[in-house]
């Protein structure tokens, strides 16, 4: 990717490989450079690595790394009580979710700097008690919306995709094992399901209703591709 982007100097190359995709950060002013007239370079690279590249300033990588922490500074006061400056060590440590907090080990969480035992514990506590009260809600409106249980108890998928799912009118598991890959993560965007992901639970919901056999592992990548291509499945 850096020599396929050349002359332009590159600052960092993040890769996320779930998405084959490439985030490269160049200086604000070799930009232009790295994309190349008409986009050549950075079309180029990633027709050679079969990844999608993203070409990002450092200036935008700068303010986006900023916009995050307030993000997400913000959601760690508001779920779990806290002042900002507990929310900020916590962003700083890395944390990204209340889940992380919740299911941290105590010795781990009261290891960040400024923290002790007992405040771990304490953050520990809030962080279940804000998630099991998101639980009830969501298990609530599931209630309200009419999912049925053989969905609602479908392990293969978060309680919060499923009721998102239910709000767009896939109410159990046959209407999920229905779909087509790409209809799965057109409907749910933040669930962060790739395209074979998205594969891989339609055919474990077509085997669970007994619509085909569980494919032996030769089978598993073509039985992929159908769920990925479309819904004529029976």
């Amino acid at each position: 990717v850096v020599n396929g982007l050349a002359p332009a100097e590159v600052s960092k190359v993040v890769l996320d490989p779930d998405a084959k995709r490439i985030e490269v950060i160049v200086p604000d002013q070799q930009q232009h450079i790295a994309i190349g007239r008409r986009g050549q370079n950075v079309r180029l690279a990633s027709q050679l690595t079969g990844w999608d590249i993203d070409i990002v300033s450092d200036t935008d990588d700068r303010e986006r790394r900023q916009r995050e922490f307030r993000e997400l500074t913000e959601m760690f006061m508001d779920a779990l009580n806290v002042e900002e400056v507990i929310a900020q060590l916590l962003v700083t440590e890395g944390f990204t979710s209340i889940q992380e907090v919740a299911f941290t080990e105590t010795e781990e969480l009261a290891g960040v700097e400024g923290f002790d035992e007992e405040i771990a514990e304490a953050l520990k506590e809030r962080a279940q008690a804000y998630l099991d009260e998101v639980e009830q809600n969501l298990r609530a409106e599931a209630a309200e919306i009419g999912i049925a249980e053989d969905l609602l108890g479908y392990d293969g998928l978060q309680l919060a995709t499923i009721v998102e799912l239910g709000r767009k009118g896939i109410k159990s598991l046959e209407d999920l094992a229905d779909l087509a890959a790409d209809e799965l993560v057109e409907l749910v965007p933040d669930a962060g399901l790739a395209g074979d992901d998205a594969g891989a639970v339609i055919m474990d919901a077509r085997v669970r209703l007994g619509w085909i056999e569980a494919p032996a592992p030769e089978q598993a990548e073509e039985e992929l591709a159908e769920a990925d291509g479309g819904s004529d499945h029976r």
